[in-house]
């Protein structure tokens, strides 16, 4: 858990509240732990284009400044991604793409020819793109926030004014925004953004995934975060989502105090995850590429619970070589000699577009040939992928174990498990993210060495609520009750047949959830690096024995909340007074 805001900002430099106004406390969603305390810097908002914009004279020059305004976003979003870390540089290499779609000049064309201005033109053909982009759900629907932020930037050029973005601020302060877009997040001066806030965005948003990384306190839909005026001291709870505008000084005073005491009680924990009584649940990280790999592979890690691939597809307009990826894959493996390394395959599709792997357009693309699906039609794409695995875990010494994604039944699960083998991989495993495949775990495990719960699409499968939607964030709480059932007989299918299933969401980084997962029946947790230290802490403090009884709380509640509030209430104080 972060110590980011006790460590940079100091008392003397913060800005205190005015006598007039009165401490107000607001309830978001905590999506990356700590606490922070600072000013408030408030995001400029995105460049709208004229209300009176009149119609350009000439088409053919007009539609010359739309590309070159759209390149030039391309352009700076691939400057900034040489200077950004793995799964930043992803994101933004991926808004690049967007930046240069064909599409959006073309529906901006229309645009000019229906006698709209420049910047009118970009606007309307990005609305209508991000509509389109709502309508498909899936990775569509995460890349709205994207899109849109390609179109104001694209629109500032045109008018030649300046981008969107964060202003320059000199002392540590709280970042407030509509929703950060990855141009911004990724680039953070960590030395001042002390705490994070959004109105909008979800738990698996990339303000909560770079926020997490980044090791900064992070609160998502908070109501009304962009009225906050500029300068306001804030006080925010990454954990519990709380954020207290202009506090109380002792409100402050008891976090640094809580922070303090965290410190010292993580200070003298390390090694592997274990519970009380010594069961071994092994603590591992998400990563996405060389550079996460390297810095995961510096930390207190029991390896990697999580290498997803997709960034060595994303941007290539042919499928890479096996020696190609085999480069790529040594560099991730290297950091993790002697420690396992779990890697999902390539999780593409209609709902993840590759140029050479494009199936064609689907009316449900989340819900189509994806994952999986996508290497039943293409299992050139597989094999290549598996051979450049076991040649790069041949060199390295990594212990390489291979998991799909998008399984949904048995038949599926031995398919897979085949082609891994052949390729020479000792192990097979797949994601359960699917509802059918956790209640029917027993057989899909049977074909596999391991199972692991991708509990934020298995959420919103459950659920049936977009994981991309904030305005869903209540139906998509890992806390749902019904969600922990879906977990829960997964688990036991898996016990049944005697293999091991870990936990791979968003879900595994909290230290209450971790308790009530290990209840469940799982054996190992992956995550953000910075949310390992409290979750070892947690398990350290707790039994097996108090974790079956905390899930079985958590799963007999009625709620979301009232399942988090058992827990809470039923964990050790030494853990909660922490949190």
């Amino acid at each position: 858990m972060t110590e980011q805001a006790e460590t940079t900002t100091k008392p003397e430099t913060t800005t205190k509240p005015e006598t007039t106004t009165k401490p107000e406390t607001r309830q978001g969603i905590g999506v990356s732990p700590g606490t922070a305390y600072g000013p408030v810097v408030q995001v400029a908002p995105p460049v709208r284009p004229p209300a009176h914009e009149p119609a350009v004279d000439d088409e053919e020059a007009a539609l010359a400044d739309v590309k070159a305004a759209f390149e030039s976003v391309a352009v700076s979003l691939e400057q900034r991604a040489t200077r950004v870390e793995d799964t930043a540089q992803q994101i933004l290499k991926a808004t690049a793409l967007i930046a240069r779609d064909k599409g959006l000049v073309k529906a901006a064309s229309k645009e000019l020819a229906a006698g709209h201005g420049r910047a009118n033109s970009i606007a309307n053909a990005v609305e209508t793109y991000a509509a389109q982009f709502e309508a498909l759900g899936g990775y569509f629907a995460e890349r709205v926030a994207d899109l849109r932020d390609v179109g104001s930037r694209a629109v500032a050029a045109v008018l030649g004014v300046a981008a969107p973005g964060v202003p320059a601020f000199s002392e540590p302060s709280v970042i407030v925004a509509e929703d950060l877009a990855p141009a911004e997040t990724a680039t953070l001066d960590r030395s001042l953004v002390v705490g994070i806030i959004t109105e909008a965005g979800g738990r698996t948003s990339h303000t909560a995934i770079l926020a997490a990384q980044m090791g900064i306190p992070a609160v998502v839909q908070l109501p009304h975060a962009t009225q906050i005026p500029a300068g306001t001291p804030i006080a925010l709870d990454g954990d519990s989502g709380e954020v207290t505008i202009a506090p109380d000084m002792s409100l402050v005073t008891a976090q640094r105090e809580r922070a303090a005491r965290r410190k010292e009680a993580l200070a003298h924990l390390s090694g592997p995850g274990r519970t009380s009584d010594g069961a071994e649940i092994a603590l591992l990280a998400n990563i996405g590429g060389v550079d996460d790999a390297v810095a995961a592979g510096a930390q207190d890690l029991e390896g990697v619970g999580l290498f997803r691939t997709e960034f060595v597809y994303l941007s290539a307009t042919r499928a890479p070589t096996v020696e190609e990826q085999a480069e790529i894959y040594r560099g991730v493996f290297a950091p993790f000699e002697g420690r396992r390394v779990v890697v999902r395959t390539l999780d593409a599709g209609a709902d993840k577009p590759l140029k050479f792997a494009d199936l064609g357009p689907e009316e449900n693309p989340a819900l189509g040939r994806r994952g999986l699906r996508l290497s039943a039609e293409r299992p050139d794409l597989l094999d290549a992928q598996l051979e450049a695995l076991a040649v790069a875990a041949r060199e390295t010494g990594a212990d390489v174990r291979v998991m799909a994604p998008m399984v949904a039944t048995a038949e599926e699960a031995a398919w897979f498990a085949r082609r891994v083998r052949e390729n020479g991989l000792p192990k097979a495993g797949v994601m359960i993210e699917v509802p059918g495949a956790a209640l029917r775990a027993r057989d899909v495990l049977g074909e596999v060495d391991f199972g692991s719960l991708g509990t934020n699409d298995l959420a919103q499968y459950t659920m049936a609520a977009d994981r991309m939607q904030g305005a869903l964030s209540d139906l998509l709480d890992p806390w749902q009750p019904a969600v922990l059932d879906v977990v829960g007989v997964a688990c036991e299918g898996a016990a049944k047949v005697d293999r091991p299933i870990g936990v791979c969401g968003e879900s595994a980084g909290d230290p209450l959830l971790a308790l009530v997962l290990v209840g469940l029946g799982v054996t190992s947790l992956s995550m953000a690096p910075s949310k390992v230290p409290v979750v070892r802490l947690a398990l350290s403090q707790h039994s097996v024995a108090e974790c079956q009884a905390l899930a079985t709380a958590a799963r007999g509640s009625r709620t979301a909340v009232d399942a988090l509030h058992a827990v809470r209430d039923g964990a050790r104080s030494e853990l909660t007074d922490l949190l």
